[in-house]
């Protein structure tokens, strides 16, 4: 199976903040057989253990997490309408007319919003909020609507794994469905150190599996697989562009919730210029992973974030490159083996 038919098996799971059970049931499946030990910590987060061929000096972790952006229901309107929160960082512009699945029984729904000939002047001019949408089912009441939707029911994008083009595709999820697929194939590789990977929970909402996860295992050394914005696109001049598809992996110096590790930050840059691969780094100081709460977890995590450049992040149409995604592997690959002979 290639990267891009993992990420895409990967991105059609449905798993919101806190729902993340069906993510983790198939990566279990698929790691099972290649490492030495697994379970699921108390939040829900997979944690994992393989061996290599040497025990390093200092513990490393590998982590992604498993969950995506999405919305629950917080109510249902007397029109069989459903009202709802996000889960996570999303814009209601992104939200607007898309199509979503509601519930355990995946009802198909659509975001709506007040007619554009319903809206005064002032309210055309102003950018949408969430509390101002609504989910139609096809409901004709509240009490029809009852039948399949109860409260605090998650609520998935509905999208497809589409190629765009000869080298990018399109999904919901890959944020970080690709810092999974990175960690599955990299634990069906023969390691050279032992390694421990950790397939997070609830990322999206505050970092909240990474810090059970990191304070449980107390490592030495910890990269943080994520995707990242990339906002190249015509009109975005110079540091508004953050990083660019296409432009290898991105490591962070620092963003909203971390000052990375400076030496391995170096580290990262020297070996992709050694081995060739394309590299870059963040060129707005913005945004968070789990590396936020790993690096001051316990008594210091040493820490690293390598990203795969994503455009329209949060949406279910993010889009990269997967040469990107390749590239972010081998130089993965390669980090971890260095960082563990430091």
């Amino acid at each position: 199976m290639t990267m891009k038919e993992l990420l895409k098996e990967l991105c059609l799971i449905d798993g919101v903040s806190g729902d993340e059970t069906a993510v983790r049931e198939a990566i279990t499946e698929k790691i099972k057989n290649v490492c030495d030990e697994y379970y699921t910590d108390k939040l829900g987060s997979l944690i994992c253990f393989k061996k290599g061929r040497k025990t390093p000096a200092h513990k490393l972790m590998i982590c992604a997490h498993m969950d995506e952006v999405g919305f629950i229901v917080t109510a249902i309107h007397s029109d069989g309408t459903l009202a709802f929160d996000t889960v996570g960082g999303v814009d209601a512009s992104v939200v607007i007319g898309r199509q979503v699945r509601v519930g355990k029984k995946r009802i198909n729904g659509v975001v709506g919003s007040t007619a554009v000939h319903n809206l005064s002047k002032e309210q055309r001019e102003k950018a949408p909020k969430i509390k101002e949408l609504y989910i139609d089912i096809g409901a004709y009441s509240k009490e029809e609507a009852e039948k399949h939707v109860s409260y605090g029911d998650c609520v998935y994008f509905a999208s497809e794994f589409v190629q765009l083009g000869e080298r990018r595709v399109r999904s919901k999820a890959i944020d970080d469905r690709a810092g999974c697929a990175m960690m599955i194939r990299l634990m069906h590789e023969e390691l050279e150190y032992d390694t421990y990977f950790v397939f997070n929970v609830q990322e999206e909402i505050g970092l909240r599996g990474s810090r059970v996860s990191a304070t449980a295992l107390a490592p030495d050394f910890a990269i943080v697989l994520e995707a990242t914005t990339a906002a190249d696109i015509d009109g975005a001049e110079g540091g508004k562009r953050v990083c660019s598809l296409g432009g290898g992996p991105v490591v962070s110096f620092m963003d909203r919730s971390t000052v990375y590790d400076k030496e391995l930050y170096r580290l990262a840059f020297d070996i992709a210029a050694q081995e060739g691969i394309p590299c870059q780094t963040k060129t707005m100081i913005a945004g968070g992973n789990d590396a936020g709460a790993i690096h001051i977890s316990g008594t210091g995590v040493r820490t690293i974030a390598v990203s795969v450049p994503c455009r329209y992040l949060h949406s279910p149409s993010s889009v990269i490159q997967t040469s990107d995604l390749d590239d972010s592997y081998t130089l993965v690959k390669k980090l971890a083996q260095r960082i563990c002979e430091l």
